[in-house]
């Protein structure tokens, strides 16, 4: 019982600082152009290398 006394705390925690993580990942801007990593994945970049 007192290992949930302990735990309990430490699972919140965690959780709040993960919260906050994603909050602050949000404020920074890493969210707002998801179809640009969508659509950069299709290009062929191959296509401009020279041919040894």
């Amino acid at each position: 019982m007192t290992s949930l006394a302990l735990l309990i705390p430490i699972a919140l925690g965690m959780g709040l600082l993960g919260l906050a993580a994603f909050f602050w990942a949000l404020s920074r801007g890493q969210f707002t152009d998801l179809d640009g990593a969508a659509a950069r994945i299709l290009i062929d970049d191959d296509a401009d290398l020279p041919v040894p």
